[in-house]
């Protein structure tokens, strides 16, 4: 079993910065890939990022690339969003995800959010205009 918790979401001003952490239980953590997705009040949960096990490797979706970076530390157990110049339709509760299997590569491709491995609970932003 792994579990997530994310934390650092919160109020931000549109063109603020927030960086979202994601602390993970257990002794394996460099043998999943890496998520970030986020859902919005009445819309479908959406792919934001992923990356790879090792952290070499990352994709975003476009609406947030050049904006938002992702990053891990596997000694720390624990991933990154850094999400720069905020936009009010950044708006939306943020989720880790984890997965043994999927590569960076095929989770972005796949945007596989069904049986995915592990969720944490989300942690809310809202970006204020």
């Amino acid at each position: 079993q792994v579990q997530l918790v994310e934390s650092g979401g919160g109020l931000v001003q549109a063109g603020g910065s927030l960086r979202l952490s994601c602390a993970a239980s257990g002794r394996s953590f460099s043998t999943y890939a890496m998520g970030w997705f986020r859902q919005a009040p009445g819309e479908e949960r959406e792919f934001v990022a992923v990356i790879s096990r090792s952290g070499g490797t990352t994709y975003y979706v476009d609406s947030v690339k050049g904006r938002f970076t992702m990053s891990r530390d596997n000694a720390k157990n624990t991933v990154y969003l850094q999400m720069n110049s905020l936009k009010p339709e950044d708006t939306a509760a943020y989720y880790c995800a984890a997965d043994q299997q999927l590569t960076a590569g095929t989770w972005f491709y796949s945007r596989r959010v069904d049986g995915v491995d592990y969720w944490g609970k989300g942690t809310l932003v809202t970006v204020s205009s």
